[in-house]
């Protein structure tokens, strides 16, 4: 079992800022865990649009908190997501989110990512994989057993 906390993985390398500038994501669960997904707290800024397509993941994403507007390029439409909404991009979809209010979300990508992705040129997160692991990570800053405590 794993325990961790948002707070716990302020400022490390869990802690991914984009080049871009338009967003901010605390990576809880990774590719290292070997559980076969990641889960992440994302914020964007009011004020950005990010266009994206995960080319070689899907990705499921809640707001909790903040507004925006998601447009799919496939279809041309445009869906106002508040807190409560969900998206599912599982059909490789480019999409844009243009942000209304600092945008809070929690994101599950299949295949897990590594924590050290950004969007390239295109929108798109390369597909990275972790080295195998004899041992799991047991000294990792944010992370408590509950043994430990």
């Amino acid at each position: 079992m794993i325990v961790r906390s948002f707070k716990d993985i302020e400022n490390t390398d869990r802690h991914v800022r984009a080049a871009s500038g338009t967003w901010e994501s605390k990576r809880i669960v990774l590719a290292r865990e070997r559980v076969g997904f990641s889960l992440h707290e994302t914020i964007l800024y009011a004020g950005t649009e990010t266009s994206m397509r995960y080319a070689h993941h899907i990705e499921a994403v809640v707001c909790v908190e903040g507004a925006a507007e998601l447009t799919d390029h496939e279809t041309g439409t445009t869906h106002a997501i508040a807190p409560g909404t969900m998206y599912l991009l599982d059909g490789h979809e480019r999409h844009t989110l243009r942000v209304l209010e600092d945008f809070r979300c929690l994101c599950v990508f299949n295949p897990p990512v590594t924590g050290r992705e950004d969007h390239d040129e295109n929108g798109v997160y390369p597909l990275l994989t972790e080295p195998e692991l004899t041992e799991p990570e047991l000294t990792e800053p944010g992370t408590t057993r509950p043994e430990e405590v």
